[in-house]
């Protein structure tokens, strides 16, 4: 393919556990959270899991992990957990291995690239400024843009991507059942990730590919582009 036929005029993907590994930021977030209460570390492999639905989703079941909390708890841990991710926001974060090349290869295609996550979009502005990669995307849908109820898995953040970026076609990446949903309730191809945040083994899914790295983005979207 040439940098004249790009596959889509328009890649969505997630940031959660599909351009970022934040696991060890959040889950740092989640456990400063439990320990203000007195409750034991989670092991970053038991926090990735969580991962997906938002920052008070993730925090709910991370308290559920041992015996969860009220309502009204959860509602001032959260506020902590979001204060203290504030502050640490990229200490470990970083881009997944091709992930930078890949973004590269798409805009010498001339494809818009955007990111549509369920992280609060000043948190995910925040991240990706601190790691200078925000003045990549054409523009960047939070879990609280589009106001209460239209997060991932609903597909209002995706047509709203689709329209910001001037139409056309599209596909999306991603690491959750939520990323799936939202893209095929639009209308598009879902490409799963199998080295993210995953709730269920990725085959249980349903995207239209898997890519097990950066490598494969560009031709699993060939092949779907191919398969119109």
């Amino acid at each position: 393919m040439t940098a004249h036929r790009p596959p889509v005029a328009i890649v969505g993907f997630d940031l959660d556990g599909t351009l970022l590994d934040t696991s060890g930021d959040l889950a740092a977030a989640v456990n400063h959270a439990r320990a203000s209460i007195g409750r034991p570390p989670l092991a970053v492999e038991q926090v990735k899991p969580m991962i997906g639905g938002g920052a008070r989703h993730m925090l709910a079941q991370g308290m559920a992990a041992t015996g969860g909390c009220d309502e009204a708890t959860l509602d001032v841990l959260h506020r902590r957990l979001l204060d203290y991710y504030e502050a640490h926001i990229a200490v470990h974060t970083h881009p997944y291995p091709g992930c930078l090349d890949a973004l590269d290869t798409l805009d010498a295609m001339g494809v818009r690239i955007a990111v549509v996550t369920n992280k609060l979009e000043a948190l995910a502005r925040a991240v990706l400024a601190d790691l200078g990669l925000m003045g990549r995307f054409a523009t960047l849908i939070g879990g609280d843009t589009m106001g209460p109820g239209n997060a991932k898995p609903s597909p209002a953040p995706i047509h709203e991507m689709i329209r910001r970026c001037g139409g056309g076609s599209a596909a999306f990446v991603g690491d959750s059942i939520f990323d799936v949903k939202a893209a095929q309730a639009a209308g598009l191809p879902a490409i799963a990730c199998s080295f993210g945040f995953l709730m269920q083994p990725v085959a249980e899914l349903g995207a239209d590919a898997v890519i097990d790295g950066y490598t494969a983005l560009i031709p699993a979207l060939e092949t779907l582009a191919a398969r119109g």
